[in-house]
């Protein structure tokens, strides 16, 4: 067996604000001290790349346009708004009101929807 990713941290100067926005955003309710506990789907789908992109962790969700209202709505930023990669997937990219780079990937049936 590989070794599997087992944690991840969302770090910002305000973690209060942080928790706020994910619960408002996500509905993820962290609890003392900032634990969360969270789906996943499995296997859990990565990439290595060349291009200078930063690292994201991405959500799914049900609409991203809708989520990324949501995220102005609650401080955050959108990077790009609602895009298709045709036969791929459709995602959208926002930072949290910390800055950290995160995305969306839109669901249909419990999978990525591909356009």
């Amino acid at each position: 067996m590989s070794a599997p990713i087992v944690f991840f941290d969302i770090a910002g100067p305000d973690d209060e604000a942080l928790r706020r926005f994910y619960r408002e955003v996500f509905a993820w309710n962290a609890g003392e001290g900032g634990q969360l506990n969270l789906e996943v789907l499995t296997p859990l789908s990565a990439n290595i790349r060349k291009d200078p992109a930063e690292k994201r962790v991405y959500v799914g969700v049900e609409d991203v346009t809708a989520t990324l209202d949501a995220v102005v709505a609650a401080g955050g930023s959108v990077d790009t708004p609602r895009f298709e990669v045709p036969g791929v997937v459709v995602l959208g990219l926002f930072r949290d009101p910390a800055g950290n780079p995160m995305g969306l990937v839109e669901m249909e049936g419990g999978e990525a929807k591909v356009p």
